[in-house]
């Protein structure tokens, strides 16, 4: 009897996660990543609120989960995240709590962004290569033209979830991606000077933007994926980059730049903090 009803209260959970809003309320959009929640913004527009848990100076890998991120999630319709396991210390706990299965993992609401692109970097799961990810590098947005494929499928789940207003994702994230068209054959103009330039990296976090820059990532400041720069890994690179020249160091606005500064001068490549 207990399964039976434990199967009927599943099975209905999921029939309500199904249904499509009521009346002219607005979609609840939870994103892990600010990147896209904006996104998401600019496709919803005036339908959608939007907010996202990570700030744009935290790094997504780390987050203390607090009891206002369980109520957040709680009373959301979407949960847009990156995925590639980018979350998998933190968000899983909070899913737990929040006990809504409408964004739960095959739920209506629940949208991987990471599915909606094409994956760089799979390896196969190998810890002593440090904090890599199999399913591929999870840091495709910094890429514009994934952007775009991101907007789309938002666009795609947000008509499910609203279908009175599909006409209205339709057009604005068809609107969205042909702006973003002309920013990126602009900024491609602007970068072109510096194709196959070789930039040191401080986490591996650039293989996208550096791909669509046509920037070369000659090394990395950590040793390895989520491993602290280390002395004698800083020493090894500095003298390589005697031998090899490097442009620019670029590291992300969240780590500490001491350590980085202080390389870039030895080099004497610029050393560019970036947001992500």
């Amino acid at each position: 009897m207990i399964d039976s009803l434990r199967i009927a209260v599943v099975a209905f959970a999921a029939a309500l996660s199904l249904q499509p809003l009521a009346g002219n309320a607005k979609v609840r959009i939870v994103s892990t990543i600010p990147d896209f929640a904006s996104i998401a913004a600019e496709v919803g527009g005036d339908l959608v609120e939007t907010s996202s848990i990570v700030r744009p100076t935290q790094d997504p890998h780390f987050l203390d989960a607090k009891p206002s991120f369980v109520v957040t999630l709680n009373k959301a319709d979407m949960l847009l995240l990156a995925g590639m396991e980018l979350e998998a210390g933190w968000l899983p706990s909070l899913l737990l709590s929040a006990r809504n299965p409408q964004i739960q993992k095959g739920g209506a609401g629940y949208l991987d962004c990471s599915t909606l692109i094409a994956a760089l970097e799979v390896e196969s799961p190998d810890r002593a290569k440090g904090d890599v990810h199999p399913g591929g590098n999870p840091h495709y947005w910094i890429d514009p033209r994934n952007g775009i494929l991101i907007a789309k499928g938002i666009a795609s789940r947000l008509v499910k979830l609203d279908p009175a207003h599909a006409k209205d994702y339709q057009r604005s994230a068809a609107d969205f991606a042909k702006r973003m068209e002309a920013h990126i054959e602009e900024w491609k103009q602007r970068l072109a000077p510096l194709k196959g330039a070789r930039v040191i990296v401080y986490h591996r976090s650039w293989v996208y933007f550096l791909e669509f820059s046509g920037l070369v990532e000659a090394d990395a400041l950590e040793p390895k994926p989520g491993i602290p720069p280390s002395p004698s890994h800083i020493a090894q690179l500095v003298v390589s980059s005697r031998d090899h020249p490097v442009r620019f160091v670029i590291q992300e606005s969240f780590y500490p730049t001491r350590l980085s500064l202080q390389f870039s001068q030895k080099i004497g490549a610029p050393l560019k903090v970036l947001p992500t």
